[in-house]
């Protein structure tokens, strides 16, 4: 192997600082605080505030994502999805890293507070805060920390509808809810796809501390159940018309079954059915629910 095709084969320092930000795995990040802005009411045809909106969130997003690889940095090592992450691989500084991810957060904050407005910019702070202090150190003292992960992860339609109103009333919080309950089995499927990795590296997923996947399975259903009822409310509460209403129990209905597909099952293969589902259900629920807002 020659000496230009080992340069061409090593990652570049742009790509690395791409890769901390994690762009293609905060999309939906940015695509939801947009689907709280529509349902905010926020000016859809105001194209700079809605992307000010997503460049902002997205930015935060990033630098969570920055913040969290490098309090993760021996972790994740030792994990073979993820020890070729450039903390873990020794690509960048720490110092580089979390100036980055600084940068990114100072960026995305100041984009929020000064095209919508500075609640939307507090909301967005407030996740990186719970995402980065709260639920990264906790991975490794409870299981419980995938519940409390769970609160940042469904903060970005809040963003966004603190964007287009400038309050946190209650279809601010519907959203949240819906994003919330979604997640969990979307975590815990991860979880059981890879729970030999985050024993590895100490994490006290639910799928390590109790291996024969019973709680994780059960868990799973509970909380797909629980997003039923709770994705009507928008119709419940007239955010959105009986359109809306009919596809959203379609669409949980099916999330359910995949649930208890792999409850009943614990299987690789059903997790990762029920994986696939989840980021195919909440980007659907949210064009449903845009398009039969009225």
């Amino acid at each position: 192997m020659n000496e230009a095709t080992i340069i061409a084969g090593t990652p570049s320092r742009t790509a690395d600082f791409v890769a901390l930000a994690k762009p293609r795995l905060n999309l939906l990040v940015v695509v939801s605080s947009i689907a709280g802005y529509a349902m905010g009411g926020g000016d859809t045809h105001d194209v700079w505030r809605m992307l000010a909106v997503a460049i902002g969130t997205g930015l935060v997003a990033g630098g969570a994502s920055a913040f969290n690889q490098v309090l993760e940095r021996d972790a994740d090592a030792k994990m073979h999805r993820t020890r070729l992450r450039p903390m873990p691989d020794g690509r960048l500084p720490v110092r580089d890293a979390l100036l980055f991810g600084a940068a990114l957060t100072l960026g995305g904050v100041g984009v929020l507070a000064l095209a919508a407005n500075v609640l939307s910019a507090v909301v967005a702070l407030v996740t990186l805060a719970t995402y980065a202090v709260v639920y990264t150190p906790l991975k490794k003292v409870t299981s419980f920390a995938t519940v409390v992960g769970a609160i940042p992860g469904a903060l970005p339609p809040v963003i966004g509808w603190a964007a287009a109103t400038d309050t946190l009333s209650r279809g601010a919080w519907i959203l949240f809810a819906i994003v919330f309950l979604w997640q969990l089995p979307h975590f815990l499927a991860i979880a059981w796809i890879y729970r030999e990795d985050y024993a590895r590296a100490g994490f006290l997923m639910l799928s390590v501390i109790e291996p024969d996947g019973r709680s994780t399975a059960r868990q799973s259903v509970i909380y797909a159940a629980a997003l039923l009822p709770v994705s009507l409310g928008p119709t419940l509460v007239g955010m959105t018309g009986p359109v809306y209403f009919v596809g959203a129990l379609v669409l949980s209905s099916g999330f359910v079954a995949l649930a208890l597909k792999f409850g009943l099952s614990r299987s690789i293969a059903d997790a990762r059915r029920l994986f696939f589902g989840s980021i195919t259900y909440l980007p659907l629920l949210w064009l449903l629910m845009i398009l039969n807002r009225l």
